[in-house]
């Protein structure tokens, strides 16, 4: 036998054996731990990993534990991982985003098996009372009166905020002027200051300063109305159809996890969060639980790595 031929040979029977390994370890599926890993302690990301994770526990009968990791690419951690459903990926929409921005040593579509939404939390159109606009179409009407001498605030390149005003230039034909800021505290002091006009920050972030009258909020960025401001029109009933853009969180697991496994893991997710009191829980850490099986959340990231893909080329959006 030829050496070409026993390595062919020997390719095939360890294919065979990882083979029959998942296939094993699906039917007895979980048969140890599961782990979450996800971004650092304390973030909305953290929190609700753990949500998820106290409440899919007892159902799957393992113990199921958050691994944070504050620095690097967390999917390099879960892409290397056994792909038998006992290594998870929480994460937000930069992880099929960040792509478009910067080299990432990851496909997010190759790589990972998608398997459930969480969470979608929005961004909310404010601006400073003192402006002469009052709704989403009088700040259009004024923006495009006043070309490149309005602004707007964003708290780092390629964020929720950032892409949130790019995505409204593009579809209202307006050109603000975009000023960053190195912090929400820093940014929310000009605001707060009239030295900035415009911002879209998340809705947890700035409730407190809308119901205190010190910015007005004119518009949600989701496509349907915000459980935290059920009176305020979304920015596509208010002016711009179609306009959506809000901050996502789903479960991912490594490419070829069992698809038993994924259907197991998405149906005991969207069980749980489908619960009222669960919706209450996510509700008070400021994000909206929406659920999803794997096929909705897979096509939902493909359909917005279609849109925000091309509004990140077009504004030439490079991440550091």
């Amino acid at each position: 036998m030829s050496n070409a031929t026993r390595n062919c040979t020997s390719a095939f029977l360890a294919g065979l054996m990882i083979a029959g390994c998942l296939s094993a370890c699906a039917q007895s599926y979980p048969s140890k731990p599961i782990r979450i890993v996800t971004s650092g302690i304390g973030g909305s990301a953290d929190l609700i990993s753990r949500l998820i994770a106290q409440g899919i526990s007892g159902p799957l009968g393992q113990q199921v534990i958050v691994d944070n990791r504050a620095t690097g690419f967390n999917q390099e951690i879960v892409v290397r991982a056994l792909p038998d459903g006992h290594t998870l990926l929480l994460t937000s929409a930069s992880h099929w985003l960040l792509p478009f921005m910067r080299g990432v040593p990851y496909d997010p579509v190759k790589d990972f098996s998608p398997i459930s939404q969480t969470t979608q939390q929005p961004t909310i159109l404010v601006t400073h009372p003192s402006l002469a606009a009052r709704s989403v179409k009088e700040l259009i009407a004024l923006a495009r009166s006043k070309p490149d001498e309005l602004n707007f605030a964003t708290t780092g390149t390629g964020n929720l905020n950032h892409l949130s005003g790019e995505l409204f230039k593009a579809m209202a034909g307006v050109s603000i002027m975009r000023i960053d800021y190195k912090s929400s505290a820093a940014a929310f002091n000009d605001l707060l200051s009239a030295q900035i006009q415009v911002m879209f920050p998340t809705a947890g972030s700035v409730a407190a300063y809308v119901k205190a009258g010190r910015v007005r909020a004119l518009a949600v960025s989701t496509a349907v109305r915000s459980l935290a401001f059920p009176d305020l029109p979304t920015i596509a009933e208010a002016g711009i159809p179609g306009y959506e853009s809000v901050a996502m969180t789903g479960v991912f697991a490594p490419a070829r996890t069992p698809a038993t496994t994924i259907s197991r893991l998405s149906q005991e997710i969207m069980r749980y969060i489908g619960q009222p009191e669960v919706k209450e829980k996510f509700f008070n850490i400021g994000v909206d639980a929406v659920g999803g099986s794997a096929d909705e959340l897979a096509a939902k990231m493909k359909s917005e790595m279609v849109r925000m893909g091309k509004i990140i080329k077009d504004a030439g959006i490079r991440a550091e």
